[in-house]
């Protein structure tokens, strides 16, 4: 077979297999689609088919088809952080600072630090570290992706339940914005290279006036107008980002942060959003799967990601148990939000792919660290039903 043709069986296997998994297994309460494509990205690579099936494996995925997927898997993923950040509204943050401080810093705080002392103790082990990683940007890295909150799959996970547009949804938007400007910081910060700090000053520098000069034109500009600036913008500030060390990851975030939402339609970003997610989101959870490795062992893959499910699970809990003492919250609420909060996947997937690149982590770091973020989304759903049927009063409270 040529190249064409391998590569469309490797799409018809990303389209064709998450669904008849999703349809006929009814997983739609405890996994919705997105979940089960990432499942099924780590069913079809090297450490599950690539094991089962080896022969299969490597006549489908073949270097040059592998190489295609990854373009399309970092456009999409590049347009999905992009819209991440243009909807990352923080006035409603500010309006509320107090309590939205508290909450998002005690949320993402604790987390944080009981992953970073998981990562202690995977330090201590051979095979876990990234061969470029300075042991603090492991430690940190791996801590931070224990407290990431994805706002992407909290708004799927809040329309479904029907609290997004409710005072609580609201409320907790906030407190996951918050978190996500940490994220991205902290990424950044973890990425700083000292012998190319020249290139990334120059960066920042250069991205400071040219968003400036941005914000002055697309004002200026049709609406019809905005959208195609605004991805020429996106391209532009993942090169400079990627050519100064910060990956182009972190460029799409800035490139999307310094837009303001209320420039575009919210129907056809809603839309954007959606045709993302169903079109080529799905080639980046292939590709992720492409990535997992099991070479310090399966058994010590899966203990290690539940040393770190247990660390992320406990960390929002007790953060936003906290948060709720200190605030006078109801009974119940900090748990309804701590276990809201839980969501992981895509934006912790993201987070990852970063480190691995970076050679932060290790490719059995990164699968232990994909399994956490799978399992924590997974749990958010039914640990949340039975308490929003117990707590009718709190979904219309402000804060």
């Amino acid at each position: 077979m040529n190249t064409t043709e391998l590569f469309l069986i490797a799409m018809l296997l990303i389209f064709s297999v998450p669904y008849l998994i999703w349809r006929l297994g009814r997983t739609e309460y405890f996994a919705p689609l997105v979940v089960v494509q990432i499942i099924t990205g780590i069913l079809l690579g090297p450490g599950v088919l690539g094991a089962a099936a080896p022969e299969y494996y490597t006549f489908v995925f073949t270097p040059v088809v592998i190489t295609a997927l990854n373009g399309v898997a970092w456009w999409a993923v590049m347009i999905f952080v992009w819209i991440a950040g243009i909807e990352l509204d923080l006035s409603q943050a500010w309006r509320h600072r107090r309590e939205s401080g508290i909450t998002a810093g005690l949320a993402l705080g604790m987390p944080l630090a009981l992953g970073a002392a998981a990562a202690l103790a995977l330090l201590a082990a051979p095979g876990w570290v990234g061969a470029q990683a300075h042991a603090w940007q492991f430690v940190l890295g791996v801590g931070m992706a224990c407290a990431v909150t994805a706002l992407p799959i909290l708004i799927l996970f809040m329309e479904k339940l029907d609290i997004l547009r409710q005072p609580v949804g609201q409320r907790i938007l906030r407190y996951a914005s918050l978190d996500d400007i940490a994220i991205w910081g902290v990424l950044a910060l973890i990425l700083m290279d000292w012998q190319r700090v020249g290139r990334q000053a120059l960066f920042l520098a250069a991205f400071a006036a040219a968003g400036w000069a941005l914000r002055r034109l697309m004002v200026r500009v049709p609406d019809a107008d905005r959208w195609t600036l605004g991805l020429i913008w996106l391209v532009a500030c993942g090169l400079g980002a990627d050519w100064a060390g910060l990956h182009f990851m972190v460029g799409a975030f800035l490139a999307g942060a310094i837009i303001d939402a209320h420039w575009f339609d919210q129907q056809q970003m809603d839309r954007l959003r959606h045709h993302v997610l169903l079109v080529v989101m799905p080639v980046f959870f292939l590709s992720t799967g492409l990535r997992t490795q099991w070479g310090v062992g399966g058994a010590a893959v899966f203990i290690a990601a539940a040393w770190l499910l247990a660390a992320a699970v406990a960390g929002k809990l007790i953060g936003a148990h906290l948060a709720g003492r200190v605030l006078g919250w109801q009974r119940g609420e900090a748990s309804l939000i701590g276990w809201l909060l839980q969501t992981k996947a895509l934006i912790m997937i993201i987070f990852a792919n970063v480190l691995l690149d970076k050679q932060i982590i290790t490719a059995s770091t990164f699968t232990a660290l994909l399994l956490m973020a799978v399992a924590s989304t997974m749990l958010t759903v039914p640990m949340v039903t039975p308490l929003l049927a117990r707590m009718k009063t709190v979904i219309g409270r402000a804060g």
